[in-house]
């Protein structure tokens, strides 16, 4: 367990982070007249999320496994969020779980899978030769 926090640390700063906002009340904005702007938010934090927790991977192993990353940088993210979603449902009365943003997280965790095999996988090979 002590290994993830050695290895993952910056993921799991992101975890807390995104557990954090999903939960506190957010305060109104002019943002919040944009549509779906909040939809864009999750595609980001979960785009990022991904995208980290694949580079503290390939940092850490010399080549990919394949098992780590599709159970830990994909499965387990999609996980989190719909538990977040059915938290935000059942738990608070200022938030509500929301089909949609559940969506726009998947979709945020496959843009950051996708980015980070094709972008910042080879980006990292180059830099270690």
């Amino acid at each position: 367990m002590i290994s993830y926090f050695k290895k993952y640390p910056l993921s799991i700063c992101i975890i807390a982070v995104i557990l954090y906002l999903s939960f506190f009340k957010p305060p109104q904005t002019s943002l919040s007249e944009i549509k779906n702007i909040d939809k864009i938010v999750h595609i980001c934090m979960y785009g990022g999320l991904t995208m980290v927790l694949w580079t503290e991977h390939l940092l850490h192993h010399k080549s990919i496994i394949k098992r780590h990353l599709i159970i830990g940088g994909i499965i387990c993210p999609i996980l989190m969020s719909g538990l977040i979603e059915i938290g935000q449902s059942a738990l608070t009365d200022n938030r509500s779980g929301d089909w949609m943003d559940l969506i726009a997280n998947i979709t945020g965790i496959i843009l950051g899978s996708v980015f980070s095999y094709y972008v910042v996988r080879p980006y990292l090979r180059k830099m270690k030769k």
